[in-house]
């Protein structure tokens, strides 16, 4: 199998998701210029784009063009953009720090912050709703419908609800484990079924695929926490800690340290194994997996 510049790839996506997004946030030279400022100071640059590059990585198994892959990509980036924003707002998360530099309501007001993840939510939707992302309207309204899935109550918001009301409680790992499978693994699962929707996969073709994304968003969860837990602050751009001070369950309390390495480890490998169908057009896929259980910020 050839060997996969990991890095050289994640910049790749990274600036044609960067150029995507300057493309639909140009100022348009009125009172929203500061919205639009706001948006770009969120949206572009920084951030690991990992949900965009599965996208990519995912269509490459079937022979979708790349750019319409990003699109669907860049789409979900908006809805976790907005999520972000959403979350470092005093009434939440109250954070000022997020990809190494001032989040929105710091740099911006609280206000434009709200209103510019509001425009970042509609954003994703104009994107996958637009004939550039698909031909059939068919594709590009189960794109639509299945993001509104896994972004809504039954996916990411719904995700951190139980994120908040977890707060000063001790959770099980079956809890902590649907948290974490809605707050962060179901935009991870819609990157890659995304790409099944673009392929016209029919469901029942989908399990090897849902298989490797729900390991991978799981082990994404673990390492995150893990991350909080050990790492390194500088390095990781943004405030750690966060859930040992505000007295929150986390794989790692559950589990310690060890094992919850062990386990993200197990989860990396069982991922790859959902992957045995494929040559190297599944390198990538491999090759983001792996990066989840190594990754420093």
């Amino acid at each position: 199998m050839g060997a996969v510049d990991l890095k050289a790839e994640a910049a790749h996506v990274a600036g044609q998701v960067d150029a995507l997004f300057e493309q639909y946030l140009a100022d348009p030279g009125d009172g929203r210029d500061r919205l639009f400022a706001a948006m770009r100071h969120a949206g572009v640059g920084g951030g690991k784009r990992l949900r965009p590059l599965l996208t990519v990585a995912t269509a490459r198994l079937f022979g979708i063009a790349e750019d319409r892959a990003v699109r669907a990509g860049t789409a979900i980036e908006a809805i976790h953009v907005y999520s972000l924003i959403h979350d470092d707002l005093p009434c939440m998360d109250d954070d000022d720090l997020r990809r190494g530099k001032p989040t929105v309501h710091k740099a911006f007001d609280e206000a434009t912050a709200v209103l510019a993840g509001d425009c970042f939510h509609d954003l994703a939707f104009e994107i996958l709703a637009d004939p550039a992302t698909h031909e059939d309207p068919f594709v590009r309204s189960d794109l639509v419908i299945e993001l509104a899935r896994k972004s809504g109550p039954h996916g990411m918001a719904g995700g951190q609800v139980l994120d908040l009301v977890a707060e000063g409680r001790q959770l099980g790992m079956g809890e902590i484990t649907q948290l974490q499978r809605l707050k962060t693994g179901a935009l991870i699962e819609y990157a890659v079924e995304a790409a099944c929707i673009m392929a016209k996969l029919p469901p029942e073709g989908r399990t090897s695929y849902r298989g490797y994304a729900h390991d991978v968003g799981l082990a994404f969860q673990i390492a995150d926490d893990l991350l909080d837990h050990a790492g390194d602050e500088e390095a990781a751009g943004k405030r750690l800690h966060k859930d040992a001070d505000a007295g929150k369950a986390t794989f790692v309390s559950l589990l310690g340290e060890e094992r919850a390495r062990q386990q993200c480890a197990m989860l990396v490998d069982q991922a790859i194994g959902h992957l045995h169908g494929h040559g190297e057009e599944g390198d990538l896929l491999r090759a983001i997996a792996r990066y989840v259980n190594e990754r420093d910020r």
